[in-house]
């Protein structure tokens, strides 16, 4: 927000560095969907946000939720917010029963919320229930602190650990990234993550996918690279990071090569040479941060 004040700075800003100031916080979908609904909002709408929750649900990246508790809490339009905790209190409290990891659920709990959203103040309304539903009404609710014990369905029937009903479950795909990295003297070699895969528009170094050992490792990575005589600094220790859907465990393998293999490297493969001050302002997954923060570049 410091950086771009305005929806038209931010409209103008290079990807590249709306990127780098979104580095660690995960979902880059959402950096670039900010991005460009803010050109659009700049390049199409004068530069004027819409204040309804139909046409705030037509901007790219924003969903029901999102419109919802825009409309709401900053134009008091009465729509209801729907997020996980407002799922968790209202099941409870009005006794819905409709499967939450089915995306039909959605409208039978704005159509129950719709009838209790007040027309003054429904910004505070929406605020309210997912706060409820955060801190009180919780996966383990703490029902001894509830003001709504009187009227609440699950309370009064003791079914609160069955709502809400969620049946569907999150698959998480195990993967192994083995990194080289490449450096010629203070320089190191990384690309552009461009396939639709995650991290897309970040930097990274050369990535071997798949649970391999440090021989097959480096029998894959000569195969790959036009070098003569790399050499082999270090190891790192497994690096984990977890995404939603993905767990992701990954080693580096720091190589030193030559001035005449790095002019190979760059000729021949996708890898561009970075100086530190470069490659610490390219925006990258928290996993190359990690790493680089170990090994003492910050």
């Amino acid at each position: 927000m410091e950086t771009f004040p305005t929806i038209d700075a931010l409209a103008s800003a290079p990807e590249e560095k709306v990127l780098r100031l979104w580095q660690g916080l995960g979902y880059y979908s959402r950096a670039r969907n900010l991005h460009t609904t803010a050109k659009f909002v700049s390049n199409e709408l004068n530069g004027k946000f819409p204040n309804t929750y139909s046409e705030i649900l037509k901007l790219k990246g924003v969903g029901p939720y999102t419109a919802a508790a825009i409309a709401s809490i900053c134009f008091d339009e009465p729509t209801p917010v729907v997020d996980g905790n407002v799922f968790r209190f209202a099941s409870r409290y009005f006794g819905v029963d409709a499967d939450i990891s089915k995306s039909s659920s959605r409208k039978v709990f704005e159509e129950v919320l719709q009838s209790e959203i007040p027309n003054k103040s429904p910004g505070t309304f929406n605020q309210a229930m997912m706060e409820h539903g955060a801190t009180t009404c919780a996966p383990n609710p703490k029902c001894d602190l509830c003001d709504f014990t009187t009227g609440c369905y699950a309370f009064n029937k003791e079914v609160q650990k069955s709502l809400p009903v969620k049946t569907g479950k999150t698959k998480v795909r195990d993967r192994h990234f083995n990194y080289i990295v490449l450096k010629c003297d203070e320089n190191f070699f990384l690309n552009e993550r461009t396939r639709k895969d995650v991290w897309s528009g970040l930097y990274d170094f050369l990535v071997i996918e798949g649970e391999r050992d440090e021989e097959d490792v480096l029998k894959v990575s000569s195969e790959m690279l036009p070098l003569q005589k790399p050499i082999l600094e270090e190891v790192s220790e497994t690096f984990v990071h977890i995404l939603s859907h993905q767990k992701i465990s990954a080693r580096f393998y720091s190589m030193k090569i030559s001035d005449k293999d790095a002019k190979k490297v760059s000729q021949k493969t996708n890898l561009k040479s970075y100086s530190v001050e470069e490659m610490l302002n390219l925006p990258k997954p928290k996993l190359i941060v990690n790493y680089l923060n170990q090994i003492g570049i910050k």
